[in-house]
C-alpha cells in the first residue's frame, strides 16, 4: 500500500508498505504530499484561505530553492557569511525538488488540477495528482499535460428524487456528474492519461463495486488490472520487483474464486511476500438444502438458499414459516437469530458445521439443536443483472445548466451588425443607423451601408444600441477566495491563482452587459492581494479568463475593515488597531521594501562582491512591494474618509509612487483637488451608501463632483449581483 500524510499543506514524505504482519517498508520515500488544505476564515492562523495556500507553496519552493545555494555559500566561504541556521524541512525539499522526485497535487475538482499544472510548470515538479473523478469536465486540458492520475473510485451515490421537493436540491450539475463520473476512469485512459486506481476515501465494498462499474463503462479489463498493478509498480520506482507474476518478483498476490472484476467474485486470499493470508475460510462448506431441524422434542423444516454469495433461510413449521435474521457462515461455524414466538424476542443460534450434519445452542431457549440435511432445493433462476453503458449525455463548459455544448473560443467569427446606433465613448459621439463590423474578436469598421464579407454573421441591429462594453474595476467574483485575512500585509496572494472560471455569476453578469472586472483581493488587509482582470468568457478555463494587456495591481484598504473595528470582540489583536497604526505599518512596510530593493540592486550590480556572500532571499511579500514603487504595480485603494485618502497620498509621494484607483472614494467630493493633483483615479458607487458610519458623510453626487474637477471617475459593483445591471 501506499501510505500518505493526511495533514497539512505539504503534508510529509509517502511511503510504500507491505501489508505483511510486520509492515514491510519497501521504499521509506516515494513523493512529497501537498494538499490545499484550508482551515477557513474563523483561523487566525496563516494561511486560512486558498489564496494563502497557494502563496505559501510558493514561497516555500522558492525558499527551498535559496537555501540549497545559500547553505553551500556558507559552508564553503564561512569568513564572508553569517552562522547559518539549518531548516531539514527546507534542505528535504530542495533535495527532492533536485533529485526530480514526484510531488503529488491533492485535487476536489478539474480546476484545481489545472491549478496545480501551473504551480508545477513555474517551479518545475515531477507532480503526480491525486485526482477527484471530476477530470472528465476538462479532458482536453489535462491531456494536454498528460500527468500521471492516482484515481479514487469515489462516484456519487444514486440521488433520492422519490419526492419532487427533494428532486429540487439536486442541481443539474450534481445530476450528471452521478450519471457521468462512473465514465472518468475510461476517459482518462482513452485519452492516454496513465492512471493508477486508490481505494481512499472508500470502504471495500464500494471499491469493488464501483470498479466493477468502470470496467462495464468501457474500462478495459486489461488496463484496470494495469492500474491497479504494474503501474503504481513502476511509478513508484518497484517495476523490478513488484506489479506481475515474474520470476523474480515478490510473491505477492490476489487469489478470486473467479473473474475479479465481477462482483460476484469473492477474493479467497493474499499472498504477501509468499506469505498466505486467508480472507475465506479454507473451509467453505456448502449448506444449501433442506434440513431436519431438532430441538429437544420438536422438529422442524430448515431452508437454506445462498445467492449472491450470501445466505438465507426459513424455519417452516407446519405451514407457519420463520425467517432467519443476522445469518452468518464463517469456515465451519453458523449462527442466526430467529423468532419463534411472538410473544418475546429473537433467539439467538449458533453451531458448527459436520458435513451434512449440524449442531449447537439456542441460546435463549435454553435448548441443543441439530440439523440433518435431507435434500436440495430448486435452483432459482438468478437475476440477471443488467450492465451499465457509457453515459450518453454531453460535457458542458462549464457544467451546468447554463453551460455550452463545446469550449471553442468565439472570438474569430466574423459579425456585422446592420442598422445599429453606436455610442463610440469618442469623438465621433453617437452614430445612428450605421453598421459594424468585428473580426478576429476586434472593431474592423463603423460605417454606413457596408459591404458584408464573404461568410460573415450578420446581425439585424435595428432599434439596437451598442456601447464598448462594460467594465467592473471593482469585483469578487470568478473566484474560490477572496481574503486572507490573518495578517495585515499579504502582498504575496494573487487571485490568479484561485480564479473560479465555472463561477455562475460570469454568466449572469455577461447578461447585464458586463464584459471585463477587476478581480480584487477583499478588504480586511492594509495591504491586501494581488487582482486581477478577466474577460468575461464563460466556458473557457481560468487561464483564459485572464488579461493579458492589463497591469498589474493589488488592494490596499483603509477605514474600519484593517483595524479590526467591526469585527468583534474576539479579533482585537492584530496590529493595527487604529487608524494611526495604519499609516505607520504602510510606512514600514516600505521602508521594508526600500532596502530589499536595494539589497537585490547591489546584487545584480555587483556579482564580484556577491560571489561569495548567500544571495538575498526573494520573498514574494516585498516583490510585490517593489513593484510597486518602480512603477509596474498599480494600488487599488479601498477607502472611504477624506482624512485617510489624504494620508496615503502623502505616503505614496514620500516613497516616490503615484495611488492607481481609491476604490469607493466616498468622501473623494472633499478632497477632489488633492486626487487630482496626485493623480489618482476614483472608483466609486453611483448610490450606495449609508451602510456603516464611516460612510455617513457619502452623497450621490460624489462622481459628479470628482469628474468637474478633473479626476477620471469609474462605477463600480462591489457586488456579484449589482454587477448585473451596471447599466441601470
Amino acid at each position: 500500500a501506499h501510505i500518505v500524510p493526511d495533514s497539512g499543506i505539504f503534508q510529509g514524505q509517502t511511503a510504500l508498505v507491505q501489508l505483511n504482519h510486520e509492515g514491510t517498508v519497501l521504499t521509506s520515500a516515494v513523493a512529497q504530499d501537498i494538499a490545499y488544505e484550508v482551515d477557513g476564515w474563523g483561523s487566525d492562523e496563516y494561511p486560512n484561505s486558498l489564496l494563502g495556500v497557494v502563496a505559501l507553496l510558493r514561497q516555500t519552493l522558492m525558499d527551498a530553492s535559496w537555501y540549497r545555494e545559500a547553505n553551500a555559500k556558507t559552508k564553503q566561504f564561512p569568513q564572508n557569511n553569517e552562522p547559518f541556521k539549518e531548516n531539514k524541512d527546507l534542505d528535504i525539499l530542495s533535495d527532492w525538488r533536485k533529485g526530480n522526485k514526484p510531488f503529488i497535487f491533492e485535487t476536489s475538482h478539474e480546476l484545481s488540477v489545472l491549478r496545480s499544472f501551473n504551480i508545477s510548470d513555474e517551479f518545475q515538479l515531477n507532480s503526480w495528482i491525486r485526482g477527484s473523478g471530476y477530470e472528465y469536465r476538462r479532458i482536453s486540458e489535462i491531456a494536454k499535460v498528460n500527468p500521471f492520475i492516482i484515481l479514487p473510485l469515489d462516484f456519487p451515490s444514486t440521488p433520492d428524487l422519490s419526492h419532487p421537493y427533494q428532486a429540487l436540491s439536486f442541481s443539474t450539475s450534481e445530476l450528471k456528474h452521478w450519471d457521468m463520473a462512473p465514465d472518468n476512469p475510461a476517459v482518462l485512459i482513452d485519452h492516454g492519461i496513465s492512471v493508477a486506481l486508490t481505494s481512499n476515501g472508500l470502504n471495500g465494498k464500494e471499491f469493488r463495486k464501483n470498479l466493477s462499474r468502470a470496467v462495464e463503462r468501457g474500462l478495459s479489463e486489461t488496463d484496470a488490472l494495469a492500474a491497479l498493478t504494474s503501474i503504481p509498480a513502476e511509478k513508484m520506482g518497484k517495476g523490478d520487483q513488484l506489479g506481475k507474476i515474474k520470476q523474480g518478483f515478490l510473491a505477492n498476490l490476489t487469489i478470486v474464486d473467479g473473474n475479479y472484476f465481477q462482483n460476484k467474485s469473492k477474493v479467497v486470499s493474499t499472498w504477501i511476500g509468499g506469505e498466505e493470508y486467508p480472507v475465506l475460510p479454507k473451509y467453505d462448506t456448502d449448506i444449501t438444502g433442506e434440513w431436519k431441524l431438532t430441538m429437544g422434542k420438536k422438529w422442524y423444516q430448515l431452508e437454506l438458499k445462498k445467492k449472491n454469495n450470501s445466505y438465507s433461510g426459513t424455519i417452516i413449521q407446519d405451514t407457519t414459516k420463520f425467517k432467519l435474521s443476522k445469518l452468518k457462515i464463517g469456515g465451519r461455524f453458523i449462527s442466526w437469530q430467529v423468532t419463534l414466538d411472538s410473544t418475546a424476542g429473537p433467539s439467538r443460534f449458533t453451531g458448527h458445521i459436520l458435513e451434512n450434519r449440524m449442531e449447537g445452542t439456542a441460546h435463549d431457549l435454553q435448548l441443543s439443536w441439530s440439523a440433518l440435511k435431507t435434500g436440495v432445493l430448486d435452483e432459482e433462476d438468478e437475476k440477471k443483472e443488467e450492465k451499465e453503458n457509457r453515459s450518453e449525455l454531453s460535457v458542458f463548459y462549464p457544467e451546468g445548466t447554463y453551460g455550452l455544448e463545446n469550449n471553442l473560443q468565439r472570438e474569430s467569427q466574423s459579425i456585422l451588425v446592420q442598422n445599429t446606433t453606436v455610442w463610440t465613448c469618442g469623438n465621433q459621439g453617437i452614430l445612428e443607423g450605421v453598421d459594424i463590423l468585428f473580426e478576429d474578436g476586434k472593431v474592423q469598421k463603423i460605417g454606413y451601408s457596408l459591404n458584408p464579407p464573404r461568410g460573415v454573421t450578420k446581425i439585424d441591429g435595428t432599434g439596437k444600441h451598442i456601447t464598448p462594453g462594460l467594465i467592473d474595476c471593482h469585483s469578487h467574483s470568478a473566484a474560490f477566495s477572496i481574503n486572507e485575512g490573518t495578517q495585515s500585509i499579504t502582498a504575496e496572494v494573487r487571485i490568479q491563482d484561485v480564479m473560479n472560471s465555472d463561477d455562475i455569476t460570469i454568466y449572469r453578469q455577461l447578461a447585464g452587459g458586463l464584459t471585463m472586472a477587476n478581480i480584487l483581493h477583499g478588504s480586511a488587509n492594509t495591504i491586501g492581494g494581488q487582482n486581477a482582470v478577466i474577460k468575461m468568457r464563460w466556458g473557457a478555463t481560468p487561464e483564459y479568463l485572464l488579461y493579458e494587456n492589463a497591469m498589474p495591481g493589488i488592494k490596499f484598504a483603509l477605514g474600519e475593515n484593517v483595524k479590526q473595528s467591526n469585527w468583534g470582540d474576539d479579533n482585537t489583536t492584530r496590529y493595527p488597531q487604529t487608524r494611526m497604526g495604519v499609516e505607520q505599518i504602510l510606512r514600514d512596510a516600505f521602508t521594508s521594501a526600500v532596502e530589499y530593493q536595494t539589497e537585490w540592486n547591489d546584487y545584480r550590480n555587483n556579482k564580484k562582491k556577491w560571489k561569495k556572500k548567500v544571495p538575498p532571499r526573494q520573498d514574494l511579500e516585498l516583490d510585490a512591494l517593489v513593484e510597486i514603487l518602480e512603477g509596474k504595480r498599480q494600488i487599488h485603494c479601498h477607502s472611504y474618509r477624506q482624512d485617510e485618502i489624504l494620508m496615503l497620498t502623502r505616503v505614496a509621494e514620500d516613497f516616490g509612487f503615484t495611488i492607481g484607483t481609491f476604490q469607493h472614494v466616498l468622501e473623494g467630493y472633499k478632497v477632489a483637488d488633492r486626487l487630482r493633483e496626485h493623480g489618482a483615479n476614483a472608483s466609486t458607487f453611483s448610490d450606495w451608501w449609508a451602510y456603516k458610519y464611516e460612510v455617513i458623510d457619502a452623497i450621490p453626487y460624489n462622481g459628479a463632483l470628482m469628474t468637474d474637477v478633473g479626476v477620471i471617475v469609474s462605477f463600480n459593483s462591489d457586488s456579484r449581483e449589482l454587477a448585473r445591471r451596471m447599466n441601470t
